[in-house]
């Protein structure tokens, strides 16, 4: 597992900690082999808008310092947790990670992005309260496709997806985007 030295301690038992900055590529270099899987889970604790230059120093700067380590030395595979996809709100937050993704397309890695909107689990249980609401915006024509597209994921599909992405991957060069749908799918 790629950490930081001061999170290593963290890093559970069975696991290798391999000691990087996410935020330079040099270093990440130096932690992956090729044919790696990497799941990207770099990002902001609590997004909200008053953190759009973290969002920009952390979250963007991983990513692009990742997926340009991962192309360098030949890994297999990019997981990458990103974010449905438009949203009315948290643009900076969104526009952060569509800046990800593209700069994952851009070094043709062969990638899995996911795009959940909100995780539902443990300390984040309060948008269970909406979900009335989720079902009612479904039932309107016009709102339908936005309701589907930011609807909410409990951490249970949410790691599901992310073990079904390391275990099946695209076809060698392409990207595939899982949305909301597929997460929930994901078994």
């Amino acid at each position: 597992m790629l950490t930081r030295l001061v999170s290593a301690s963290r890093v559970g038992g069975g696991v290798t900690a391999q000691i990087a900055d996410v935020l330079d590529e040099g270093s990440v270099v130096g932690a992956l082999r090729p044919g790696d899987t990497v799941v990207h889970l770099v990002g902001t604790p609590h997004p909200n808008p008053s953190k759009a230059d973290e969002f920009q120093r952390v979250d963007l700067a991983s990513i692009r310092a990742v997926a340009a380590a991962g192309k360098s030395v030949g890994i297999g595979h990019l997981v990458y947790v990103s974010v449905a996809q438009p949203a009315p709100v948290m643009r900076a937050y969104v526009a952060a990670r569509a800046e990800g993704e593209e700069a994952i397309r851009r070094s043709a890695l062969t990638a899995t992005i996911l795009r959940p909107w909100y995780v539902i689990g443990p300390g984040h249980w309060w948008p269970v309260a909406l979900i009335p609401f989720y079902a009612l915006a479904a039932l309107v024509p016009g709102w339908r496709e936005g309701a589907r597209r930011l609807g909410l994921v409990t951490l249970g599909q949410m790691i599901a997806a992310l073990v079904h992405a390391v275990e099946k991957p695209p076809r060698t060069g392409e990207v595939c985007v899982v949305d909301v749908t597929g997460i929930r799918a994901a078994r």
